[in-house]
């Protein structure tokens, strides 16, 4: 994308006192002319490059035009790179990896000693998810509409979305977009998209606001939870829940309280426990469990 390369260029000029034209297009596996442009956008958006020609000429930034880089600490490029590891663990391409390198190269004297911060973002899914990611990546750089088949629980569909922003949370990807067909916007998981690909139709761009994910929005609740689980399975509880999410009974057991905003999601998570969870309340639960334990029954005790 050429913002990316225009990025690309000027953190090749901060960091160097000279480089050519031939060698940029090199760098970025593009045309000469393509370089010569990007120079001249630069130029209009403020930055005071100079070129000049011949045998030991080449284009830099104009001296009292550098960034001090002993604005970053050590500390502070621990974290920079991190955080690009980060984002290269789930990476389609050799982006970030190339980006880390540039930073490395550049910085050598502010990185010492063993990185404190090791962050990967990959899943079982990462040969499935990285393409996506990818796709999504440069449709929302190039304001392109993507189109993808969507699996939920009321169903499946194929959507024309708006992309807007990926977003990784509660240990997984998403993407916010504005959705054709719900005339909305909505939050897609990623796990949950199939075919996806970016069209060429370009969108125009709407003021689109952050996606509000916070627990309450998302999860607001609503199904009072009381349920008691076996000592040995406190760590799951804090786990997933913390550690005041139960208290302990005088048998032992440890007496579970929360508030829930799937029926289903519930009743699966519980039943992921076996026999080493009993839920208290709400009744409903209790009796949707026993129809479920009663038909499992009936499934296991057929015989071919």
């Amino acid at each position: 994308m050429k913002i990316d390369r225009l990025i690309g260029i000027l953190s090749v000029l901060l960091q160097e006192e000279k480089t050519t034209a031939p060698e940029l297009a090199e760098r970025f596996e593009v045309s000469r002319r393509t370089i010569n442009r990007d120079i001249e956008d630069l130029c209009k958006a403020g930055i005071p490059i100079r070129t000049v020609q011949g045998t030991g000429g080449g284009i830099s930034i104009v001296n009292g035009y550098r960034m001090d880089r002993t604005i970053l600490t050590s500390k502070d490029m621990q974290m920079i790179l991190a955080g690009l590891r980060s984002l290269d663990s789930v990476s389609g391409s050799g982006y970030y990896g190339q980006l880390m390198e540039k930073i490395q190269a550049g910085s050598s004297e502010f990185i010492s000693g063993r990185d404190s911060i090791l962050i990967d973002l990959s899943s079982w899914y990462r040969d499935s998810l990285a393409p996506k990611i990818e796709t999504i990546q440069n449709a929302i750089g190039d304001r392109h509409l993507i189109r993808f088949r969507y699996y939920a629980s009321t169903g499946e569909s194929d959507r024309t979305v708006e992309p807007y922003y990926l977003v990784f949370r509660w240990s997984s990807w998403y993407l916010w977009g504005w959705c054709k067909k719900r005339k909305d916007y909505r939050l897609f998981k990623l796990n949950r998209m199939d075919k996806v690909h970016e069209t060429d139709k370009v969108f125009e761009c709407r003021e689109a606001s952050m996606p509000d994910l916070s627990n309450e929005k998302i999860f607001p609740g609503g199904i009072k939870v009381k349920a008691l689980f076996d000592a040995d399975q406190k760590w799951r509880l804090v786990e997933e829940f913390g550690t005041s999410c139960f208290s302990e009974n005088d048998d032992g057991r440890l007496l579970f309280t929360a508030d829930y905003t799937d029926m289903d999601n519930l009743i699966t998570w519980i039943m992921t426990f076996g026999e080493k969870a009993e839920v208290l309340e709400p009744e409903e639960v209790r009796v949707k469990i026993r129809a479920m334990i009663e038909a499992m029954r009936k499934n296991y005790s057929r015989r071919k």
